[in-house]
């Protein structure tokens, strides 16, 4: 428990990272066609390249974080694994985390913390993270 509190603490304190213009649209969330999207959109690197964006979205009476790998970083990677969730400030946890190989996008589950501070934070597992501006 200690070690998942201290992961989530250092995810946490992920500076988002802001400045590049996005370019991944996202669709719908699951089963939530009236999603919009909250906050800055961060952008996770990896090697030096893009891996990838990450935003939040709300809609359907939930908190939904999205994650989109960067064609330009999977033209040249032949695997990747990508982790997205709905970080909960006012709980200090992660929310409907999902984490995927080789997907192009990742939505997370949603997350019932609109009366919640959160932010999408998408993550390499054991590498780069990235979290969007905190929406209260």
């Amino acid at each position: 428990m200690k070690l998942a509190k201290a992961a989530l603490a250092g995810l946490l304190a992920v500076p988002a990272v802001v400045g590049i213009p996005a370019v991944a649209y996202a669709g719908s969330a699951p089963g939530c066609s009236s999603a919009v999207q909250i906050g800055t959109t961060a952008h996770i690197y990896s090697g030096g390249t893009t891996f990838a964006s990450v935003k939040q979205y709300k809609g359907c009476g939930k908190n939904w974080a999205y994650l989109y790998v960067w064609s330009g970083y999977r033209s040249t990677h032949s695997s990747w694994n990508a982790c997205v969730a709905v970080g909960d400030n006012t709980s200090n946890s992660l929310e409907g985390t999902q984490c995927r190989s080789k997907s192009t996008e990742i939505w997370s589950l949603g997350a019932n913390t609109l009366a919640h501070c959160t932010q999408a934070i998408g993550w390499i597992p054991d590498g780069a993270s990235a979290k969007t501006s905190e929406r209260c």
